[in-house]
């Protein structure tokens, strides 16, 4: 079975710039400790995001996760099309 690269780039952007980022810095706001670590983390790795609670930084970490997210879909299923042979023709 092949996987679809396209799902599977828009499945990651959505899960993590949207579940993984947004929903939690969401919920930060709402309330201040729920996920501080975790999108305090992402202040290191983002450039230019910073775990502010403002609606600004929580848009940048969301597309910023959104890019990561959708590059780590797209080489997972990539990888597991060539690991598994999709698109060779079996012997």
């Amino acid at each position: 079975m092949k996987l679809s690269l396209k799902a599977f780039t828009i499945a990651g952007a959505l899960v993590w710039g949207g579940y993984g980022i947004f929903l939690t810095g969401l919920a930060n706001m709402v309330v201040p400790s729920y996920g501080e670590h975790f999108l305090l983390t992402f202040t290191s790795v983002y450039p230019g995001y910073h775990a502010s609670r403002t609606v600004g930084d929580l848009l940048v970490g969301t597309l910023y996760g959104m890019a990561d997210g959708g590059a780590v879909g797209f080489l997972l299923a990539w990888l597991y099309n060539l690991l598994a042979g999709g698109g060779k023709a079996s012997s």
